[in-house]
């Protein structure tokens, strides 16, 4: 039987998502816990990677497993869980459903707060200087005409292509915040912290929206901005077909 849990996590303690041999990662902490808890040895996929200090408010991994989840399965596991994971949803899936393969959209959120405020720290970017959310916002829109995004991809990624298909791409403002919301099929590894670093220069002024859409065309790593902290960065949300997570309420 395969089983998709809903995971949510607060980034700032793990070196990302994927297990590691020399480091602590989500992944790894969960495998461990699962393998604790249900007597077999467990070996997840995440619905995607997050990097070291990025934050899940919803992430899906799946898991398979020969018999039925324990009666209280949720409540149970995330007695076992460290604070800063949790389990929020247990769904049962068909057998060939993957929590990577199958993910038909994925949305990213980077926070950047613009005052100083100590009880956002490791949780949000921090830039000080007024940003131009109307320009970033031209900016970021033509970004919905392109599908290679080779110039916001970290080098020696081993990607197999550079190719995105991109849904949206907008900057928000909240009281004593900003953040911008981006949707894709799939990204690339540090692509939403280089295209938030990159528009960051537009706000600042130091970049115009009209030269934003030569960057992308030129393939160009060394074109772009610096890419921002990791910890204003969030795995928002991730879509599936309709109909076919089925919740197990326990």
């Amino acid at each position: 039987m395969r089983y998709f849990l809903q995971i949510a996590y607060r980034g700032t303690a793990y070196h990302g998502w994927q297990v590691q041999h020399n480091a602590v990662g989500v992944q790894a902490v969960i495998d461990d816990c699962l393998t604790r808890q249900l007597g077999e040895e467990i070996h997840s996929i995440g619905c995607c990677r997050t990097d070291t200090g990025v934050h899940a408010k919803k992430l899906f991994m799946h898991f398979d497993l020969e018999k039925e989840l324990p009666p209280n399965f949720k409540f149970k596991i995330n007695s076992f869980l460290p604070k800063d994971i949790v389990v929020q949803g247990v769904y049962k899936v068909p057998h060939n459903f993957s929590a990577r393969k199958d993910a038909v959209k994925r949305t990213y959120r980077y926070y950047i707060s613009q005052e100083k405020n100590p009880f956002l720290i490791g949780l949000a970017g921090f830039v000080w200087e007024p940003l131009d959310i109307d320009k970033m916002n031209e900016a970021a829109k033509q970004l919905l005409q392109y599908h290679d995004f080779e110039t916001f991809s970290k080098a020696n990624s081993q990607t197999e292509h550079h190719l995105c298909d991109m849904y949206s791409a907008e900057w928000h403002k909240t009281d004593s915040q900003i953040y911008f919301e981006i949707s894709a099929n799939r990204f690339l590894r540090g692509m939403v912290r280089m295209i938030v670093g990159t528009l960051i220069q537009v706000g600042r002024g130091n970049l115009t929206a009209d030269e934003f859409a030569p960057l992308i065309e030129k393939k160009n790593r060394h074109d772009a901005g610096a890419a921002v902290p990791a910890e204003g960065l969030y795995l928002w949300d991730v879509l599936y077909p309709e109909g076919v997570l089925e919740e197990i309420i326990n």
